[in-house]
């Protein structure tokens, strides 16, 4: 049977609402029919009709759409089996560019000087009389400088967090739309309330504690347009008639220091008088493009039940909610009027079972209630916290209960993977929590402490990962517009996008920054090989490029002849090396910058060289291949004796060569050799920092050192990814050293503490080597048109499966090794070809369908040559 898997607008498959005037429309089918394969497909929306041809997407080419409307995508396919299949989505516009009728509108009374706080919550309210009829739709379009909630008669209008998102507000403002017809229904008297709290744009931010970045206090745009049955409407637009106050239940909102609420104060009893007084016309020091949301919204998703609770000594209750995440509580209370309960949040315990919050540094990460009589809920809705233990107190475990929810972006589950053995299962599981943990509306760095902010390293190394796991499409598309908007004249990327104010140091946005600025082409790659979207490649071109000539230009600032290729800018203006655990300092990782620093410029050139390639600029493509092969040279000629040798000697330093494809012929088995060695000197253990963690099992693995690899991806002693496992890890940790053996947190050799996240996904992108090589489904053609599946088979597994949703369909493959016996199966989408590749050279090409293919195996023998 033929069916229609997945119909979306702009990668969204409900609640479209678009600006675009030419929406992107995606599908893909499934069948359970060999060799099934598509052979027409319409799209139809109005009178257009498009037709994809091969491919399953196109974008809308008929008349001008308007706005504020309301439209239906129609599909109909048939494949070459004589089968239908039909679908059918809806869709709306949003603005449009349309003027807004609304004001920006603040507290005019209010000025907040502060350093280092947020400011005061500002409540915004507006009684209106609807006029007579049955309303048939209304849609409210909010935006704000600051974070949003609305709410009409009390009642939330929507359940995301963190509206509008952050951008970089200069540039970009995303509005929402939210359909409130049954909020109005009725007609009537409505009470129309919004709380608006600092934010990423007006409240402190970054470990500098920055405020007032964007707007010196907080304003709110939003404009209710309502049509009724008898064809009239109505407008309702922020202006002096919204009245607004200082003094709501929310006393105090912070991204880091967490909330104070009052649940005493009641304001919808409250009338015009001390409390509320009229709301002032805001005129914004920023001007940005006010736009239809693009990105992911924030949302709750699981419900955490703690797993234990204890005493203190102290009365505090401590709850182990079994999970590092990041997200908010949510408090069922039976309260006293007046009775303060306070909650605090950590990622560990200390030995005597309280929480350890000195990894928090400045961030309070606290909230204080004050209850109401009777019983209650209280769930925070302007701050968030990433956390796995919670204390409470001012309350007997009795009259409370106790919820953790989950939040992170809407970002639909593609791919996921389990093997015979349990601790990569549970490698598995904190790789995909650690994502869901940090993809919180920007790639972030950390939930708990006071940083999260966007760090352009990490997603670089980790997108691979996360675009298997997620789709990540529309998530990326918004980060890699502020990425564009945030490069600077001279090419450099800020280490951190949307900056917001921050700089590490103050030269470094403007100069080029090896593998963090690097983002900008690494991330928008492994999109485009993920999902084949060829619009973003050509949006973030001239981006790549002027970063990349930016790159040139730093890395032939001094030095002559093949030097000249040999990027040693001063190392404080690199991170190298980074958090490598061979060494201590961060001057030492950042003296591996001239390793580290060449290696980016090979390889962004190199992944340039394949964009252009994609975009049909072969001429430039050459002139991209020709500096990443002069780069290679250097490295090889400059860095290593000639013969596979580096002569200043450690991990990363062969590990990128190895898997750019630096080294050649006899010189990368070298290589590769050497580096086994030096990975057996070390214990088999992780020696390498941000830019090698990634693939130095790929560097091993697909050089002849199989064995080497998995010896290093199952060591589960310090530093690898199961000692974190071994040592009760549920997240990915910033340091290999997070706990000792005896569970003890890591100190300096002065006394002090070590600064360190225990959720910081960077290191997750080993993520990568399991599902192409453990697993063995890889990309071949972009979204996976053709792909790969060649599993690296070793004695240490017995099994191995998982699946990933590709624009086609859903890949899913499996191998099993009994008696000597593999068992491949593989679930070909339609519109793929799979290339199977097997031990001693077999390979098969794969039509769409179910597939199972059987292979007698000799894994001793295998396991001797990789040693030999």
């Amino acid at each position: 049977m033929l069916t229609v898997g997945r119909l979306a607008i702009e990668n969204v498959t409900e609640g479209c609402v678009t600006d675009s005037a030419h929406p992107l429309f995606t599908f893909n089918l499934d069948s359970d029919c060999q060799d099934d394969r598509m052979e027409s497909a319409t799209l139809k929306v109005n009178s257009w009709v498009g037709n994809p041809g091969d491919d399953m997407s196109i974008r809308y080419g008929g008349p001008d759409l308007k706005p504020f409307t309301s439209y239906n995508l129609d599909l109909n396919v048939r494949d070459t089996l004589g089968q239908s299949a039909f679908a059918v989505a809806q869709f709306e516009t949003g603005r449009m560019g349309t003027p807004w009728q609304a004001k920006w509108i603040t507290d005019g009374t209010y000025r907040f000087h502060e350093k280092k706080v947020s400011p005061s919550p500002m409540v915004f309210r507006r009684v209106c009389s609807l006029k007579e009829g049955k309303v048939i739709r209304a849609r409210l379009y909010a935006t704000a400088l600051g974070i949003y909630d609305f709410t009409i008669n009390g009642k939330e209008v929507s359940d995301r967090y963190f509206a509008p998102g952050f951008t970089s507000y200069a540039s970009k403002l995303q509005y929402q739309t939210y359909d409130v017809t049954n909020l109005l229904a009725g007609g009537g008297q409505k009470e129309i309330t919004a709380v608006v709290a600092g934010g990423w744009a007006v409240g402190s931010f970054s470990f500098t504690r920055k405020n007032r970045i964007s707007a010196d206090r907080q304003a709110l745009l939003a404009e209710l347009r309502i049509e009724f049955e008898d064809g009239t409407s109505q407008i309702l637009g922020t202006d002096r008639d919204w009245s607004v106050t200082l003094n709501g239940p929310c006393r105090m909102a912070d991204l880091y220091d967490g909330e104070t609420y009052d649940a005493r104060i009641d304001l919808s009893e409250s009338q015009m008088g001390p409390d509320w007084h009229p709301a002032a016309i805001e005129k914004p020091k920023i001007h940005p493009l006010l736009v239809a949301d693009y990105g992911s919204p924030v949302r709750p998703h699981e419900v955490l039940k703690p797993i234990s609770v204890s005493r203190l000594s102290s009365n505090e209750l401590v709850y182990d909610m079994g999970q590092n995440f990041a997200g908010v509580v949510r408090l069922t209370i039976d309260g006293k009027e007046g009775q303060i309960i306070k909650v605090r949040h950590s990622e560990i315990l200390n030995p005597d079972g309280s929480l350890n919050t000195r990894f928090l540094r400045t961030a309070k990460a606290t909230l204080t209630y004050i209850c109401r009589q009777g019983r209650q809920i209280y769930s925070p809705r302007f701050t968030y916290m990433g956390f796995r233990y919670v204390s409470v107190s001012g309350i007997s475990a009795d009259r409370i209960q106790v919820e953790g929810l989950a939040l992170y972006s809407d970002m639909p589950v593609t791919g996921d993977f389990s093997c015979s053995e349990p601790r990569l299962n549970r490698l598995q599981s904190n790789i995909v929590w650690g994502a869901k943990s940090n993809l919180m509306d920007i790639p972030t760095d950390c939930p708990q402490r006071d940083e999260r902010m966007g760090w352009t390293g990490d997603i670089a190394v980790f997108a691979p990962t996360a675009c298997y796991n997620f789709d990540m499409s529309r998530f990326l598309d918004k980060w890699l517009k502020d990425v564009a908007d945030e490069q600077a004249r001279t090419g450099g990327i800020p280490n951190t996008v949307p900056a917001q104010g921050f700089g590490f140091p103050d030269t470094m946005p403007t100069m080029a920054v090896d593998w963090w600025g690097d983002a900008c082409v690494l991330v928008p790659w492994a999109e485009y090989q993920a999902r084949g979207n060829i619009d973003l490649l050509e949006r973030m071109y001239p981006v790549m490029q002027r970063y990349v000539r930016a790159c040139r230009f730093w890395a032939g600032l001094w030095g002559i002849g093949k030097r000249r290729y040999i990027w040693h800018t001063p190392a404080v203006v690199h991170f190298g090396d980074w958090v490598a655990p061979d060494l201590p300092k961060m001057s030492q990782w950042q003296a591996r910058s001239p390793w580290t620093a060449t290696a980016s410029l090979n390889n962004t050139s190199r992944t340039l060289a394949k964009v252009a390639r994609e975009l049909g600029k072969d001429r430039e493509a050459q002139e991209y291949d020709l500096l990443a092969d002069k780069v290679a040279d250097a490295y090889i000629s400059v860095f290593t004796d000639g013969r596979g040798h580096l002569k200043k000697e450690f991990q990363t330093a062969y590990v990128l060569p190895l898997y750019l494809h630096m080294f050649k012929g006899e010189e990368r088995k070298e290589a590769a050799a050497r580096l086994a060695e030096l990975v057996k000197e070390n214990g088999y253990r992780i020696g390498t920092g941000f830019p090698g963690t990634p693939y130095i099992l790929f560097a091993l693995a697909d050089n002849g050192q199989v064995d080497a690899a998995y010896r290093m991806l199952l060591n589960d002693t310090c530093p690898s990814w199961l000692y974190e496992v071994k040592m009760g890890a549920t997240t990915i940790w910033e340091r290999w050293d997070g706990l000792d053996e005896s569970g003890q947190c890591p100190i300096r050799d002065d006394g002090t503490d070590l600064m360190i996240s225990y959720n910081h996904y960077a290191s997750g992108a080993v993520g990568d080597f399991l599902y192409r090589r453990v697993l063995g489904i890889e990309m071949i053609d972009p979204g996976y048109r053709i792909f790969r599946f060649k599993p690296i088979i070793h004695s240490s597994l017995n099994w191995a499966k998982g699946h990933v949703q590709t624009p086609y369909g859903t890949i899913s493959a499996s191998w099993k090794v009994e008696d000597s016996l593999l068992d491949v199966r593989v679930h070909v989408p339609i519109g793929t070809r799979c290339r199977l590749e097997l031990q001693g050279g077999q390979t098969q090409d794969l039509c769409p369908g179910d597939h199972q293919v059987n292979q007698t195996i000799n894994l001793g023998t295998r396991q001797e040559e990789d040693k030999n």
